[in-house]
Formats: C-alpha cells, sequence, structure tokens
C-alpha cells in the first residue's frame, strides 16, 4: 500500500470516545469536506450541459463503467423474460450490466447479453458487466469458484468488476461468523492476476470495514456499491471515497419504487439540522414526492429520470432495474435530464427531510451492518 494512502488512512479524525457520537461524526463531516475541498473539485451540473455518462475507474482502465448501467436484482419472474429484458436493455443503449450469484438469474441474464449484443452488433468488450461474489464463497478456497460459476451461468469469459457482495459469510451453528472477509478479499486479489476479471471491489461495507480492508491489502478496492437514493444521501461517505479515488455504484436508486421494500418504509427517521432524533416520518412514494414532482415538471423530465440524473451527477454510477421496455426506455432517458444548482439543493433538502435506508438484513443474519452510516 502506497505511503500516501497510509497517510490519509492515518489522519482519519479520531475523535475522543467522551464525545457523544453525534458530535464525533460532525467533526469527521467537518473534516471531510475541508479536506474534499481543498483536494476535490466537485461535480457540476447546469442547465447547459448533459450528464457525462462515463467515468474511468481509474486512469488506466481500458474501459470506463457506464455511469447509467441496467440492475438485474429481482429481475427472475420468468427467465425469458429477464433474458428480454437484458437483451432490450442493451438495444436500447445500456453498456453496463449488474449481475450478482445471490439473484438467482444469471443463466437468465447471460443469454440477454448475448442476445443484446447480437442485436446491436456489439462484443463482449464494448459492455461493462459487474457480479458478486455470496456469502456462501467467503472461505479463500472457494473465491475462485465462486467467480467461476458466475463466469459459467453469464457464458463469459471474464467480468470487468467483481465485489465482495457483503463484508460477512456464511454463519456457523453458533452464530459466529466463519470467516473473516480480509482473508477472502485477499483471494479475490490474486483473481486479478488471473485475467478473470479486470477489477475488484466491495458492497455494503462500513468505514471502519473499509479503512480495515485498505489498511490489511495490497489492493485498493476499485468501487463500493450501495445504497443511494434521494432519501439515502450520505453525501459525505460519496466524498470519501472520491477522495480516495473509489468510484462509488447506487444501487436501488430509485428508492422505493423498489417492490422489495413496499412494506419498509415505517422504520425512516427524520432528522433535523441539529442531529436530534425525532418523530419517525415515512417517505412518501419516489413518485409521489412533491419536490421531484415540480423539479421533473420544469425540466420535462420523469421523476426517475431526475433522481437517476441527480445520481450520476453526483459521480455515482446507478443500475435501477425494470423488466418492461417503457420504463427501460425511461430510464435510459435519464442521461439527457440535465439539472440545475436549485435542484440539486431541493433534493438535498428531500434528504434532509426523510432518511431512510430501505435495504438492511443485519437482524436476519445476526450481524451488524453500516455502522457509523445513516439509517443503520
Amino acid at each position: 500500500m502506497t505511503s500516501k494512502l497510509l497517510q490519509e488512512l492515518k489522519c482519519l479524525p479520531e475523535a475522543s470516545t467522551e464525545l457523544p457520537f453525534n458530535t464525533r461524526i460532525w467533526l469527521a463531516d467537518m473534516w471531510l469536506f475541508s479536506v474534499l475541498c481543498s483536494t476535490v473539485l466537485p461535480a457540476v451540473i447546469s442547465s447547459a450541459a448533459v450528464i457525462e455518462p462515463q467515468v474511468p475507474l481509474s486512469p488506466t482502465t481500458a474501459l470506463p463503467i457506464p455511469l447509467l448501467g441496467f440492475g438485474t436484482w429481482n429481475l427472475k419472474v420468468d427467465p425469458s423474460n429477464t433474458t428480454a429484458a437484458v437483451a432490450k436493455a442493451i438495444e436500447v443503449g445500456y453498456r453496463h450490466i449488474d449481475c450478482a450469484a445471490a439473484y438467482g438469474n444469471q443463466p437468465a441474464v447471460g443469454k440477454g447479453i448475448a442476445q443484446g449484443l447480437s442485436t446491436v452488433g456489439l462484443e463482449r468488450k464494448d459492455i461493462w458487466v459487474t457480479s458478486k461474489l455470496w456469502n456462501d464463497h467467503h472461505e479463500p478456497d472457494k473465491v475462485e469458484d465462486g467467480l467461476d460459476d458466475t463466469l459459467r451461468d453469464l457464458g463469459l469469459d471474464y467480468l470487468d468488476l467483481y465485489l465482495m457482495h457483503w463484508p460477512v459469510g456464511n454463519t456457523g451453528e453458533d452464530g459466529e461468523l466463519e470467516f473473516d472477509y480480509i482473508p477472502t478479499w485477499h483471494a479475490m486479489e490474486h483473481l486479478l492476476s488471473t485475467k478473470k476479471v479486470k477489477h475488484i471491489g466491495v458492497s455494503n461495507f462500513s468505514p471502519s470495514q473499509l479503512k480495515r480492508l485498505i489498511a490489511n491489502s495490497t489492493t485498493k478496492p476499485a468501487a463500493h456499491q450501495m445504497e443511494l437514493h434521494p432519501y439515502l444521501q450520505q453525501q459525505w461517505w460519496v466524498d470519501f471515497h472520491q477522495h480516495l479515488g473509489i468510484h462509488v455504484t447506487a444501487y436501488s436508486p430509485l428508492g422505493n419504487l423498489n417492490p422489495t421494500y413496499k412494506d419498509s418504509s415505517s422504520s425512516s427517521i427524520s432528522f433535523s439540522p441539529s442531529k436530534k432524533k425525532e418523530k419517525p416520518k415515512t417517505p412518501p412514494l419516489l413518485l409521489d414526492n412533491l419536490v421531484l414532482k415540480e423539479i421533473a415538471t420544469e425540466r420535462n423530465c420523469t421523476i426517475p429520470q431526475v433522481a437517476l440524473a441527480w445520481g450520476m451527477g453526483r459521480g455515482t454510477s446507478v443500475i435501477p432495474k425494470s423488466s418492461h421496455e417503457k420504463w427501460i426506455r425511461e430510464n435510459y432517458g435519464a442521461k439527457s435530464c440535465a439539472l440545475v444548482e436549485n435542484d440539486v439543493e431541493a433534493i438535498e433538502r428531500v434528504g434532509r427531510q426523510y432518511l431512510h435506508r430501505f435495504n438492511n438484513p443485519g437482524k436476519g443474519w445476526h450481524v451488524k451492518l453500516f455502522e457509523g452510516l445513516d439509517g443503520a
């Protein structure tokens, strides 16, 4: 690990544990803000420019990761429908497909990739494919097997990006985690030499977990996939990754439009500027959010396009999913939805009014996830 990176990690603020937790978080945020203001150029969003659809993971990356991707989580009602949806996405213009072994649909997704490429006359090298290592393959000796299974299911020779899906492996009968994620990551580092993956990264890590992983490895994650949307903005966390040169991908970028979350809104918390907890507040369905409705009307966009354009404007890639051609095309139109500064400020206020993390399986797995992050 480079000395520069070590210095970055060592200078993370370690406020006294005697201070209240919210005060320590505020101090850390202020430190990060001062660093970012002096070292990172802010993303500029204007009415005159359409958001750039691609950003490289690193200066040596041969293929930039498209900021607008196509997600495949829960796209498995009917395998033929999954295949058709992925093929249509490529036909419409998507060049970034996000997959995972845990989604249980990679064979159908792989067929869709092949059909889509054939339809538009492209080759494998013309698209970006991400997949993820599931918890049942965290044992170092099983990591490459997990990758091989994914490649076989997708019908591909390599992945552009392979992520550790969660920072936890399976648990034993005693409820204790069987495998620490550091040895798992070391096994993933080895995959780079096999040429079966171009980049490796993580998903759903907490600040302390990410810091520990970087401090105990030779390869920094190329990307970190996490839940991000107008109701869970985590701007300081996104900024932190940009400071370290780690790309961020937002899953569930349309928040509670994902049907998986339809019954999970009662636990949302609203925070005042003073960071004091107030009465829990249920966020409206994203399509019913009045602020986003107004912005969509003014910019001649749809609400999903506004949310996706906002996400891409922060430099994060977004991976909405749909099995319907109408919505596949609508989401792709977010590339042409240009927001202005006032729009971004209004969406930031939405994030302060509603704070909700929809995806947290920690209780079911009997592990603590997202410690130190909003909505944990």
